[in-house]
Parts: C-alpha cells; sequence; structure tokens
C-alpha cells in the first residue's frame, strides 16, 4: 500500500555557477527521504547516478555511508525525510554530486501546498538548460567543451563532437521527457 503524501514541496535546484542558469522546479512529497530526493534529483538534473553524492543543510551531511570511502559523519539519508530537513520556504540545502567534478547544487523549498490528489508526484513543472554530460570535469571542463563544440576549427571540436553527439544542444530542456521518466520511475 502506498503512504499517504504529508504535504506538497515545490522545490527548485539549480546547478550553482551555471551561466546561463541550469534548474529544474519540482513537486515532491514532503515525506520522502533525502535518498529518494536523490533518485529524483538525478532524472529531474539529467545525471546518470554514477558517481558519489551527499547532501549538507544546516553544518550536517547526508549520504550513503559506505566504509570503502572515508565520508566520516555522513549520516544514513535512507533515515532522513525531506520535511526533516527543509520546514519553511526558503530553507535550502546543497546537493553535491561527483565529488571529482563537484557539480553542486542549490535546492531551495520555494513552496509547502496542499496535497493534491489529482496530482502524481514526483512531477516536474519546470526548467531551463540541458544536463552537463558526466565526467566533463565540473563546470569548467563543461564550458570547454561547450567552445570546443562552437567552433569547428578547435582542435578538440571532432573529439567533443563525437562524444556528445553532434545535436547537442546546452538550452535543450525536456519537460514531457522528463515526466514520462518520473512517471516510469514511480511504477
Amino acid at each position: 500500500m502506498a503512504k499517504k503524501p504529508q504535504k506538497t514541496y515545490q522545490l527548485k535546484v539549480a546547478l550553482k555557477g551555471a551561466k546561463p542558469p541550469i534548474w529544474r522546479r519540482f513537486l515532491v512529497d514532503s515525506g520522502m527521504t533525502l535518498a529518494e530526493l536523490h533518485d529524483v534529483l538525478q532524472t529531474v538534473m539529467g545525471w546518470s547516478d554514477s558517481h558519489l553524492h551527499q547532501f549538507t543543510a544546516y553544518g550536517a551531511a547526508y549520504g550513503v555511508p559506505d566504509p570503502e570511502f572515508d565520508l566520516e559523519g555522513v549520516r544514513d539519508e535512507r533515515k532522513v525525510k525531506l520535511s526533516q530537513i527543509l520546514r519553511h520556504e526558503k530553507d535550502a540545502m546543497i546537493y553535491e554530486y561527483d565529488f571529482g567534478d563537484g557539480w553542486m547544487h542549490q535546492i531551495t523549498l520555494e513552496k509547502i501546498l496542499p496535497v493534491d490528489a489529482e496530482t502524481a508526484l514526483p512531477v516536474c513543472i519546470k526548467g531551463k538548460g540541458a544536463c552537463p554530460p558526466e565526467d566533463v570535469g565540473g563546470l569548467w571542463g563543461y564550458y570547454a567543451l561547450l567552445e570546443s563544440l562552437k567552433d569547428p576549427q578547435h582542435p578538440e571540436h571532432e573529439e567533443s563532437t563525437e562524444w556528445v553527439g553532434e545535436d547537442f544542444d546546452p538550452d535543450a530542456f525536456d519537460l514531457d521527457w522528463i515526466n514520462a521518466l518520473l512517471d516510469a520511475h514511480r511504477r
């Protein structure tokens, strides 16, 4: 039996430092765990869940404790609900994905809404910009990739085009595709 949603949170996740901005606005159940939020973030941002991650808020870190990786003091994200961290509108936390590339995301609780039985959660409602490719080297590497893609004379143009494809569009955002992925995940 599915658990009954507590409240609906409207969250905004933004990739810190990205210019032009890369962000998503989405609705989730306030009672979800941080582990469940991680799964939603991977989907709405377009990441492939190939790297370590952690949340930080109010001086505490939350993630998946793993003795292989010395993540000392990390609290188990599977045991912490989103509503325990973000309680009031404008509360925020950081989500770091891929410690090597250092993708830092600001997650802000924009609105606390009543539960709407007609809305299946989670659902993405808006966004801007394509997710950078995995393993590109953080923002610096992403901007270098974009430069090489724009300039056919760039020494790395051919390699970059082979890697991400000729039709990579840094401004692309497909709301229907993201929601189809979220719908499949819900099932």
